[in-house]
């Protein structure tokens, strides 16, 4: 289980004539997501999502706040925690020049994966992905979708417990996102906890158990889908985020 205490992240930034003034980028969230459960953060572009799965995966601290997995905080169990999570980042730069299996292999070496045992699961995920006719292929020469597939692959390589995956269809084809909600959903069968950000909200009534819904690094709601539908009388999630607001928003 994953557990966010009244989480902050504040920023310093300088407008005109070097004033500096401080910003918040998420702002008192909390929430849990409990193994065999897909918790969707919704929200459009700049609204805190990436920012939050940043501090949730370690790689900002945040201003204020607590976040344990399965009751182990960064401060006493950092490399146990990030040993067993899957962190996906839209901007995640690959290494060019290797092949999708030699990155996949050497992810393998970082997580220590046993070498009889790292074959194996890198045969199981390029299966699962549909990646096996471009496997031995160099990353610079793949299309978008079958990079991102890579993205994917490469944390999945240790066999992680928790998902923290920002935007991880943002860009593809439909068959491509497809095949990766689908290993996602499979994925929850198997007990596994994840935090999927997206703003595409008609993916995340698909795919999600429940959905924290944030609009300038604030909750503005959540629960099932369902639950918020009904809370705003609402047929689906993108028109009860318009409602939530009181406006729209661009998704690009």
């Amino acid at each position: 289980m994953i557990k966010v205490e009244n989480i902050t992240k504040k920023f310093i930034r300088t407008k005109d004539k070097n004033v500096k003034e401080e910003f918040y980028a998420d702002k008192d969230i909390s929430f849990e997501a409990n193994n065999g459960e897909i918790i969707g953060i919704l929200g459009p572009n700049g609204a805190g999502k990436t920012t939050l799965l940043r501090m949730i995966a370690g790689i900002l601290e945040p201003t204020q706040g607590k976040i344990t997995f399965d009751n182990m905080e960064y401060r006493h169990d950092e490399l146990k925690i990030k040993q067993k999570i899957a962190y996906l980042s839209g901007n995640t730069k690959l290494y060019d020049t290797l092949t999708a299996y030699e990155l996949l292999k050497m992810c393998c070496e970082i997580y220590d994966v046993p070498k009889d045992e790292a074959e194996k699961r890198i045969k199981e995920i390029a299966n699962v992905l549909k990646m096996e006719q471009f496997l031995y292929n160099k990353i610079e020469h793949l299309s978008t979708g079958q990079t991102q597939k890579v993205n994917v692959a490469r944390c999945l390589v240790h066999n992680p417990q928790y998902y923290i995956l920002d935007e991880a269809t943002t860009g593809l084809d439909i068959i491509s996102s497809q095949i990766i909600l689908e290993f996602i959903k499979m994925e929850r069968k198997r007990g596994k906890t994840i935090l999927y950000s997206t703003h595409y909200m008609e993916e995340a009534e698909n795919i999600c158990d429940k959905v924290i819904m944030i609009n300038k690094g604030e909750v503005i709601k959540k629960g099932t889908p369902s639950e918020i539908k009904e809370y705003t009388k609402t047929t689906n999630l993108r028109d009860a985020f318009f409602k939530l607001i009181g406006g729209t928003f661009n998704e690009e």
